[in-house]
C-alpha cells in the first residue's frame, strides 16, 4: 500500500510528502504541498538543500509549550510559525509528556510503568486527541492551515513526529476520502524512520536499566495507537466528515477548499 515519501534530511527527523497517497476515483494527495516530520529544532538549511527546496511558507507546531522551550523551532526563512498545542488541556497528565519524563529517567519509568502500562497510556491519549477542547481546537487550526492557498507548502510536526503529527495526517487522509487500509499504512509507515532517530535515546534508556518494553511502547507506532484514536471518533461522532463539522466545527467551505487544494 503506497505511503507518503519520505523527503531527505540529515537535521530534519522523519520528514515526508503526504503527496501521491492514492484516493478514491482515481485520484492523489498533490506532492509538495503538505508535508509532516519531527521537531525542527536541529534543522540546519546551509547544510540542508533538499529541506529548503520544498519552500515551505507555513510550519504548525502541535507540541506543548514545554517542548517548544526546551527545543523551539529553527524557523526555514519566509515561513510563518502556526502553534497549535494538542495536549494543552493535559499537558501535566498526558502520557506523552509523562513518558517523555520517565525515558530521562529509567528508575522512575520503571516504577510507574511496564510495557502493558505505557500502552495503555499512549492510547489514552489517542483517545484525548480526538475528545479534549485543546486537541480538537488544535486540528481544527491544522486543517483550515491546510486549506487556505494562501499558506504555501505547508509542515506540520510534534516532537517524533509520530504520534499527534499521525493523527493529523489521519484526519487530512479520512476528509479527503482515503479508506482505513491507506490511512493506517501512512501510519505506520514512519515506524524506521522514528526508530532510526530515536535509537540513540533507546540504547541509553536501555543502559541505565529502563525496561526495553517502555522504550518499545513510548516509540514505536502500533495499529492499537491509531485504533484506539479511530474508534473513538466513530464512536462519537461516525464519521471524520461528521468530527470535522460537528467535533471541530469546520465549515464546509473550509472542507472543500482542503480538498481543492490537496486532491491532485
Amino acid at each position: 500500500m503506497p505511503s507518503s515519501q519520505a523527503v531527505e534530511s540529515v537535521t530534519v527527523a522523519n520528514l515526508r510528502d503526504l503527496g501521491g497517497i492514492p484516493l478514491p476515483d482515481g485520484g492523489r494527495v498533490r506532492p509538495g504541498t503538505v508535508f509532516r516530520s519531527g521537531q525542527l529544532d536541529r534543522l540546519d538549511l546551509a547544510g540542508e538543500p533538499a529541506f529548503a527546496a520544498l519552500r515551505l511558507r507555513t510550519v504548525v507546531d502541535l507540541r506543548t509549550e514545554y517542548e517548544r522551550t526546551a527545543r523551539p523551532d529553527r524557523m526555514p526563512g519566509g515561513a510563518h510559525l502556526l502553534v497549535a498545542d494538542v495536549m494543552a488541556d493535559s499537558a501535566g497528565s498526558g502520557a506523552a509528556s509523562r513518558l517523555g519524563a520517565a525515558m530521562a529517567d529509567p528508575a522512575l519509568a520503571n516504577r510507574t510503568f511496564d510495557g502493558r502500562r505505557a500502552q495503555q497510556a499512549l492510547m489514552d491519549d489517542y483517545r484525548a486527541f480526538v475528545t479534549s477542547a485543546s486537541a480538537r481546537a488544535a486540528y481544527k487550526q491544522l486543517l483550515t492551515a491546510v486549506a487556505r492557498p494562501e499558506g504555501g507548502p505547508l509542515l506540520f510536526h510534534c516532537t517524533a513526529g509520530k504520534d499527534r503529527t499521525g493523527w493529523g495526517a489521519t484526519l487530512i487522509l479520512l476528509l479527503l476520502g482515503a479508506d482505513t487500509r491507506t490511512v493506517e499504512a501512512e501510519y505506520l509507515s514512519v515506524a524506521p524512520a522514528v526508530k532510526a532517530a530515536f535509537a540513540p535515546v533507546i540504547e541509553a534508556f536501555i543502559r541505565a536499566g529502563g525496561n526495553p518494553e517502555i522504550a518499545e511502547a513510548i516509540l514505536t507506532v502500533r495499529p492499537a495507537y491509531l485504533a484506539a484514536a479511530l474508534d473513538t471518533m466513530t464512536d462519537l461522532w461516525g464519521d471524520a466528515e461528521s468530527y470535522a463539522r460537528a467535533g471541530l466545527g469546520l465549515k464546509d467551505e473550509t472542507l472543500d477548499a482542503l480538498r481543492a487544494r490537496l486532491i491532485a
